[in-house]
């Protein structure tokens, strides 16, 4: 079953340039209506999601998709701060990782994130993989409305 599709924004936390540029690329490609907002670290995640800094008048994300290894705060820390505030912990979050080792897949899902994907290195899955994340959360699932 899907839903009516809608857009949203997303907000990508994303220390790599080639992996934030691949990220865009897959919006782009595949015509991703969503809106994609972009944070190099964990301290602008958190100045975006609060609204402070810089980001004051960022909009409440429907969904993030967050690096693990990240300058600042790692996404550990990140993922925590979101998950144990009850006015950010509706917000779906994807980590999206290079990291495949066992204990960050099961440490973030302790920490509560809805998905685990480990990026492929190569172009075309990792634009795959950025669709199937998209298709999930925007057209199969129900979210939260925005600034619940």
């Amino acid at each position: 079953m899907t839903t009516s599709p809608s857009t949203i924004d997303v907000l990508l936390v994303e220390d790599d340039p080639g992996d934030e540029l691949m990220t865009r690329e897959a919006f782009e490609d595949n015509k991703i209506g969503n809106t994609l907002h972009v944070v190099r670290d964990g301290e602008e995640a958190l100045d975006f999601l609060y609204q402070r800094g810089d980001h004051t008048t960022a909009p409440r994300p429907g969904l993030i998709l967050l690096d693990l290894n990240l300058p600042k705060y790692d996404g550990r820390q990140v993922l925590e701060k979101i998950k144990s505030d009850p006015d950010l912990a509706h917000i779906p979050v994807v980590v999206l990782t290079t990291s495949a080792a066992e204990e960050d897949i099961l440490r973030s899902y302790k920490l509560h994130a809805n998905a685990y994907v480990t990026k492929p290195v190569d172009l075309d899955q990792f634009i795959a993989a950025v669709r199937q994340i998209d298709d999930f959360f925007v057209q199969v699932v129900r979210l939260p409305p925005s600034g619940a």
